[in-house]
């Protein structure tokens, strides 16, 4: 990919950059999107307001917070687990 690296090290610092600006746009172009659907999601009718009324909208903000939760407990969880690996090694 790269001929003019001199050596391996500069190459894959490249290489980093490269794939953290890709993922940081990517995440910038999702955060606006995500923006942009939540201001335009002002109307009272539809869906919302039906889940609201029957009472159902509490059930899937219970489920999202409790997926939420889980995946935020794994990642502890794991993160604790590569610190262990890596004061062994």
């Amino acid at each position: 990919m790269d001929h003019n690296a001199q050596n391996k090290i500069e190459f894959i610092k490249r290489k980093k950059d490269v794939v953290m600006k890709f993922i940081s746009r990517l995440l910038s172009l999702s955060f606006l999107l995500l923006l942009s659907t939540l201001l335009f999601a002002q109307e009272k009718t539809g869906l919302g307001s039906t889940m609201r009324s029957s009472g159902r909208i509490y059930v899937v903000i219970a489920v999202i917070v409790t997926i939420l939760i889980g995946l935020f407990i794994y990642l502890i969880r794991l993160d604790r687990k590569i610190g262990k690996l890596e004061k062994n090694n």
